[in-house]
C-alpha cells in the first residue's frame, strides 16, 4: 500500500525540471509574502517547496537569481492575462477596458501573497538595476496598451477634454493605490468597493461608456 508521503514523493521525482522551477518560484512567493525579499533564504524556499536544497541550487544557483526569476514569474502572469484582453477582438474597446479592471481585482492578482510580493520588489526596485529594469517593462507594456484603449475611447465618444496619457496615469497610480490598500487595511476596503473606486474614475472620463455597474 502506498502511503501519501511515498506518492508526494513519486510525484516530485517524476516533476520535470520547468515544472521543479515552478514549484520553487511559487513557494518563494509564499516565503516573500511571510518574511520579505532580505529575511527570505533557500532553506525557507526549499522546505516551503517540500524540495530538497540540492533542487533549487541545481534551477537557480544563488537565491538572487531564484529572487530574479520570481519577478519575472510574476510579471510574465500578469502581463499574459492583460495581453489576451488586449488582443481579445471579440470585445469592444469599453468591454476591453471593463475586462481589465475586473482582472485587476481578480482573485489571483489580489491574493495577500501575490499583492505582498509586488510591494516587496517595488520597494526594492530603486536600488536593485534588474528590478527595476523587470518592473519598468511591466509598466510599459501597460502603459502602453491602456493608453491605445483610451485612445480609442476618446475618439469613439468624442471626449474632446480627455487626455489618454493623463487617463492612464491616473489609473494605474488608482489601481497601485488600492492594491497596497486591499493588502495593508484589508479590514477598510473590500476588494468590491476598491473595483467600484476604479470604476467611478472611469465613469467621470468617459460617461458614455461606464456606469456603476459596467460597461453601458
Amino acid at each position: 500500500m502506498t502511503t501519501n508521503n511515498g506518492s508526494k514523493k513519486t510525484m516530485r521525482s517524476n516533476m520535470s525540471g520547468e515544472a521543479r522551477k515552478n514549484q520553487l518560484i511559487k513557494a518563494t512567493i509564499k516565503c516573500i509574502a511571510k518574511k520579505g525579499l532580505s529575511s527570505t533564504t533557500m532553506v525557507d524556499v526549499t522546505s516551503e517547496a517540500g524540495l530538497s536544497l540540492g533542487i533549487v541550487n541545481l534551477h537557480f544557483k544563488s537565491k538572487e537569481k531564484l529572487l530574479n526569476e520570481t519577478l519575472r514569474y510574476v510579471s510574465d502572469e500578469y502581463r499574459n492575462g492583460s495581453n489576451a484582453i488586449f488582443s481579445d477582438d471579440s470585445k469592444t474597446v469599453a468591454e476591453k477596458v471593463m475586462a481589465h479592471v475586473d482582472y485587476d481585482f481578480c482573485k489571483k492578482n489580489i491574493s495577500r501573497n501575490k499583492l505582498a510580493v509586488w510591494f516587496a520588489f517595488w520597494g526594492e526596485a530603486k536600488s536593485r538595476p534588474i528590478y527595476r529594469d523587470i518592473c519598468a517593462k511591466h509598466d510599459l507594456f501597460l502603459s502602453d496598451n491602456l493608453t491605445q484603449l483610451f485612445t480609442h475611447l476618446k475618439s469613439l465618444g468624442d471626449y474632446k477634454q480627455v487626455n489618454p496619457e493623463i487617463v492612464n496615469m491616473g489609473y494605474t497610480a488608482l489601481i497601485d493605490g488600492l492594491w497596497l490598500d486591499l493588502l495593508i487595511t484589508p479590514n477598510l476596503l473590500s476588494v468590491e468597493t476598491a473595483r467600484a473606486v476604479a470604476l467611478n474614475y472611469l465613469m467621470v472620463q468617459f460617461p458614455k461608456h461606464f456606469q456603476i455597474n459596467g460597461v453601458i
